[in-house]
């Protein structure tokens, strides 16, 4: 029995080695199937994104004329002669704009700096500083205003035109 039972082993181990080689495995092969479900989920999101970019491309777009690039800029006050200098815009989104310039003639000089949004055609809403040097003394001007078009030529006009000594001051963004 025991010479069958030594067959019997060294069969199964035979059989179980040949079975153990005959398998491969397949390991770059993907059987992921994917439901038509899913499918249909993925197709979706496609468009959606789609749609997404066309949004965001189109939230960028002004709805006014583009201000980037340089303008010109004039100051002119009771006290002084006119100064004249440039302001740069750089537009930073929809009708968004930073600006920077400055004006000079002789000591007396005017700085611009922060943001301007385009609200219409004729108004520029300005958030930063105006800061003015006129025969040495310094005015700063900190709080929200606005640049009109007053229908009195090509430019926008600060509306807050009364000066830190109660002058008034006539500062001019050209278009």
């Amino acid at each position: 029995m025991s010479i069958l039972l030594l067959k019997m082993k060294k069969t199964i181990l035979i059989i179980s080695a040949a079975t153990l080689l005959s398998c491969s495995k397949k390991g770059n092969e993907n059987t992921a199937v994917i439901s038509p479900e899913a499918k249909k989920i993925e197709s979706i999101n496609i468009e959606r994104q789609k749609l997404n970019d066309r949004i965001a491309i189109r939230n960028q777009q002004n709805i006014f004329r583009d201000l980037s690039g340089m303008h010109k800029l004039k100051f002119t006050s009771d006290e002084t002669s006119a100064l004249f200098g440039t302001a740069d815009f750089k537009k930073t989104g929809r009708d968004l704009y930073t600006v920077s310039g400055n004006a000079q003639s002789g000591k007396n000089t005017l700085e611009i700096k922060g943001t301007v949004k385009r609200v219409s055609e004729k108004h520029l809403n300005f958030e930063g500083v105006i800061t003015q040097k006129i025969n040495g003394t310094v005015f700063k001007r900190t709080s929200k205003t606005t640049f009109l078009d007053e229908g009195k030529g090509k430019f926008w006009r600060l509306q807050n035109k009364i000066n830190g000594s109660g002058f008034v001051d006539y500062i001019d963004i050209y278009f």
